[in-house]
């Protein structure tokens, strides 16, 4: 991005505008992006120095076109991915992501759902997402995923933070976003300024203790 101020201005409102909870209805979005666009070309087309003017409608378009790649790519969403591939595709491929490897009888799976769906219409530039565990055997195998919910965070296809159950998050169920919130922002996974296999695993809990502060652990069975 480029280092003059006003440019690093236009393109940061531009952002903020993407932001998925500012906006109240999904149908009015693009005449807002539109408007924006409009807007923010007018204030460039009325500066007085040309130069500044041409590099800032240059900018402005090329923020505007990779805005609008990222909204379709389901950037500033909490979504889920059932296909095995494409998890590996999208971590390997984005910049950065929180992916969250689920099971749909875990209650801590649901709770990390509700932290994490709040973060991601925040993070614009981070891809989060979803994943039922059932669906990607070979991942959970090759991951050594033994306890959910587990968050693994990925920065250009590397893995840099792996939360596992809620031990790093007060090892309660009440915990607040904003503790999971700096966890990822620690590993800079987000920034505040099908299937292969025909054998699939079968899961089991073995722990039925339903303490506060119990991870719920599931056996990989061939």
């Amino acid at each position: 991005m480029d280092s003059n101020p006003k440019i690093v201005s236009l393109a940061s409102r531009i952002v903020e505008s993407n932001r998925p909870d500012r906006f109240k209805h999904s149908d009015d979005e693009e005449d807002d992006t539109d408007r924006l666009f409009a807007e923010l070309e007018e204030e460039i087309e009325n500066d007085g120095d040309a130069a500044m003017r041409e590099q800032g409608l240059d900018v402005l378009r090329r923020e505007m076109e990779r805005m609008q790649e990222m909204q379709k790519s389901h950037h500033g969403e909490y979504t889920e991915i059932t296909d095995e591939k494409e998890v590996v595709r999208v971590s390997a491929h984005e910049p950065r992501c929180v992916v969250h490897f689920y099971h749909t009888n875990f209650k801590r799976c649901e709770i990390m759902d509700k932290h994490l769906s709040s973060l991601a219409k925040k993070y614009f530039s981070t891809r989060f997402f979803r994943v039922f565990v059932e669906n990607v055997p070979w991942l959970v195998e090759r991951l050594g995923i033994k306890v959910l919910p587990c968050v693994i965070c990925f920065v250009d296809g590397v893995s840099k933070e792996r939360l596992i159950g809620f031990e790093q998050l007060g090892n309660s169920d009440k915990f607040d976003t904003a503790v999971l919130e700096l966890r990822l922002s620690m590993c800079g996974v987000i920034q505040k300024t099908g299937n292969q296999f025909d054998m699939g695993p079968v899961y089991k809990v073995v722990s039925s203790r339903k303490d506060d502060n119990d991870d719920e652990i599931f056996d990989l069975d061939d």
